[in-house]
């Protein structure tokens, strides 16, 4: 069962730290998306009743994920312009632009582990009562069953 809503917090942080992120993506103002994901935030703290020390934690974990998430979106936007230059040259290399998506595929993979173990982290702040309320609103957004 913790596993369980482990795993639906982890979801839910991510939902939450990452609404942000898309749309227009980061041509946004990057600050603009950390106040629209802090609003979010703060209902869904509201909602759950949590306590100030609590809010100081889940918002201490967020401004984290955030700086790292607006870094490896600008590294993504320099990748964009790499591969371009890439394909845009006569004799495009194969061995770069492989080595290019697999950096990346790196870099995201390393950012999603980071997202779990942020999870995990706010999955201690949290008392089991919210925590089952989190999972069980994140089951009714996803059509999960028990």
């Amino acid at each position: 069962m913790k596993k369980k809503l482990a795993i639906a917090a982890s979801a839910v942080l991510a939902v939450v730290l990452l609404s942000g992120f898309r749309g227009g993506g980061w041509s946004r103002d990057p600050e603009r998306i950390k106040q629209m994901i802090t609003w979010k935030l703060d209902d869904k703290l509201e909602d759950l009743d949590a306590t100030d020390a609590q809010k100081q934690a889940v918002h201490g974990v967020k401004d984290r994920l955030f700086e790292e998430g607006k870094l490896l979106a600008q590294e993504h936007q320099a990748t964009r312009v790499e591969v371009l230059t890439q394909l845009e040259s006569d004799y495009p290399d194969s061995q770069k632009l492989h080595g290019i998506v697999d950096a990346r595929l790196d870099a995201v993979r390393a950012f999603a582990h980071k997202v779990v173990d942020a999870a995990l982290e706010v999955h201690k702040v949290l008392t089991p009562e919210q925590r089952k309320e989190l999972a069980t609103e994140y089951r009714e957004r996803m059509g999960v069953q028990h």
